[in-house]
């Protein structure tokens, strides 16, 4: 008999799923619904929010698809983890009901409260023992629930983050992890536990926080009711759960100190580990609990964000063609213009505030435009190149951190498909890229089978990850990169000077 795992993988965009087998380290079947992007509700600006039912509906659809695909058999699923979209607020009542829409990652509105949290609590505390500031994250949303919204705080039973609402409806129990309580700013490095001072601070009750458990650990079965909705046997363990960046880059094996993942989807990231609680002061990249840290053998994920990466592509696409353009034809026209797109800047930050900017409401701005000079292939390439400076802008931030950054690790997807994209990562920031034939559903059902302990060993449980190619930096041409991205700094640094003054 086959032995099987189940991997989901939760976006902002859409859900993902897949079947993966134990014995070839192959996927046997993957999907992702809806077939267009999930949509994000902006009530107000600043505002982004998702129905945490409507990821219910397509995560069903998602595993009805590749159990058929996949032909899984009864007694074949061994495990079953899920990934999610990092920093999302779900609020449930007594009877498991969600009370209002998610408040998602990209939502700017509880900028403020974080920051007077920040101020109440002091950089001496919040600094060495959050590793952040409280900022936009989980914490904060919740607070803007509190003060705005006390009818729906009234009947609070247990708030969760996304990947915590999806093991409920399969299990009917409410969990989280530790490092979904880091990714929340919850938690306290130090003591290793709840920020009981945070808590306080925002006048947050502590029995609205779920039980913990390990990354790795069975932490709930299926039960009968999710099995009639879902197909799935009653009784299959969910076995692993982790936000997508650390999710991420367990799905490129990426665990040890040093070891560095990237992603260019909606939104871009680098994402690298080490065994120091490192921090930025300005918490301008952010540092988490990554899937494998113990008491006794810690492990961090430092994480740079840039909400505006490909938004700002498929924005382009809608923009400039549509469905009579692919992102193929994109690439190409982009290729066509030189090096720094002739004088020609994208700031790429039209998607929320920027923790790398220190949540300042940026906006996106094309800046340069010379209308006698430049034209379509000029604007598409200045805007993977002002992606790449925004997360060079980060790897900076990083390095200055003391963090070593020489190899990075991503799945070959996404912005990553480019090859302009490719080369300016590469060249812009001086550093050898892996590219891998894998996802977050992947890693999340590998992630399943270590919970499971299906796996004997690590190692094992990446069998079948295949590297596909490798890109190195061209030194002759380094010079012409730090160019584009100095001319993209100045141009960053003439746009925020009025916002900070």
């Amino acid at each position: 008999m086959r032995r099987l795992l189940l991997g989901l993988d939760l976006g902002s965009s859409s859900v993902k799923a897949c079947i993966l087998d134990v014995a070839s380290g192959k996927v046997l079947a993957s999907k992702a619904f809806p077939e267009v992007e999930m949509p994000i509700q902006s009530p107000q600006s600043g505002w982004a929010e998702q129905d945490p039912e409507l990821w219910w509906r397509y995560v069903k659809q998602g595993i009805s698809f590749v159990q058929q695909q996949a032909q899984v058999q009864k007694g074949e699923l061994k495990g079953i983890g899920i990934a999610y979209q990092m920093h999302g607020l779900v609020c449930v009542n007594k009877a498991h009901q969600v009370l209002r829409p998610s408040i998602i990652w990209c939502d700017s509105r509880a900028v403020a409260l974080g920051e007077k949290a920040f101020q109440a609590l002091g950089e001496a505390y919040c600094l060495p023992h959050l590793l952040n500031s409280p900022g936009n994250f989980t914490a904060s949303k919740l607070r803007w629930v509190i003060e705005n919204q006390p009818e729906v705080a009234s009947q609070i039973h247990k708030i969760m983050l996304p990947g915590d609402f999806i093991a409920m409806k399969l299990s009917g129990e409410i969990l989280t992890s530790e490092t979904g309580l880091s990714e929340g700013i919850f938690w306290d490095f130090k003591k290793n536990g709840l920020s009981e001072p945070l808590l306080a601070a925002m006048e947050i009750p502590k029995e609205w926080i779920p039980e913990t458990v390990p990354s790795f650990s069975i932490q709930g079965k299926i039960s009968a009711s999710a099995a009639l909705e879902t197909g799935l046997e009653a009784g299959i363990p969910i076995s692993y759960r982790a936000g997508d960046q650390p999710n991420n880059a367990f799905s490129l094996q990426v665990l040890k100190p040093g070891e560095i993942a990237t992603t260019a989807g909606t939104s871009g990231t680098v994402y690298g580990v080490c065994d120091k609680p490192l921090y930025d002061p300005k918490s301008r990249v952010n540092t988490f609990v990554h899937v494998n840290h113990t008491q006794s053998k810690p492990s961090y994920g430092v994480l740079l964000c840039i909400n505006g990466t490909g938004i700002l592509n498929s924005w382009l696409k809608r923009m400039l063609g549509g469905s009579s353009l692919s992102y193929e034809e994109m690439n190409a026209l982009a290729a066509g213009a030189p090096i720094g797109s002739d004088k020609l800047a994208f700031l790429p930050f039209g998607n929320g505030v920027e923790r790398i900017l220190q949540n300042t409401p940026m906006g996106a701005h094309l800046m340069g435009l010379d209308l006698l000079k430049h034209d379509q292939k000029h604007i598409l390439r200045a805007a993977q190149e002002g992606i790449v400076a925004a997360l060079t802008f980060g790897f900076r931030i990083m390095k200055d951190m003391g963090m070593d950054l020489k190899t990075v690790k991503a799945g070959h997807a996404n912005m990553f498909l480019s090859p302009l994209f490719r080369e300016t990562f590469v060249q812009m920031n001086q550093v050898n890229l892996e590219l891998y034939d894998t996802d977050g559903a992947q890693g999340a059902a590998r992630g399943a089978g270590i919970g499971a302990a299906i796996y004997s060993t690590e190692d094992e449980a990446f069998h079948g990850l295949t590297l596909l190619q490798t890109f190195s930096p061209d030194p002759t041409r380094a010079d012409r990169y730090e160019e584009t991205y100095q001319y993209w700094l100045s141009r960053l640094e003439q746009m925020r000077q009025p916002l900070t003054t």
